[in-house]
């Protein structure tokens, strides 16, 4: 998972979602109707999301949200982003990311993003 160059804190309506982000990180997850790898990365990440308090899985659907997709520039499903409790994408990644590395994006979101952009 490697870092974004996106300018600044992302929220619920710059997401195109109605609840909340979670208190400490959040897990967002671009889908799409016919991804297959899709049902796993919403497995992987609903599991990362329920082991760590304050964080939370959001899954959109990018063809539902493409002014979303094409600020954030999303180029394939599965995209995720792991967002700090700022809103600040700490990390991205497209593909179907593995456990561990989701939760190593995952602790450099809660320590604020330190230690620079890596790839998974």
């Amino acid at each position: 998972m490697d870092g974004s160059d996106h300018p600044g804190p992302l929220t619920p309506a710059a997401l195109g979602i109605t609840g909340p982000l979670g208190e400490r990180a959040t897990l967002v997850h671009f889908s799409s109707a016919f991804c297959r790898p899709c049902a796993a990365t919403r497995r992987i990440l609903a599991q990362v999301a329920a082991m760590v308090p304050g964080t939370v899985h959001v899954e959109i659907d990018a063809e539902s949200h493409l002014e979303t997709v094409r600020a954030l520039r999303i180029t394939a499903t599965p995209t995720v982003l792991v967002l700090d409790a700022a809103g600040r994408v700490v990390r991205r990644a497209a593909g179907l990311p593995r456990k561990a590395d989701v939760i190593a994006a995952l602790g450099a979101a809660l320590a604020g993003g330190t230690g620079g952009p890596t790839d998974a």
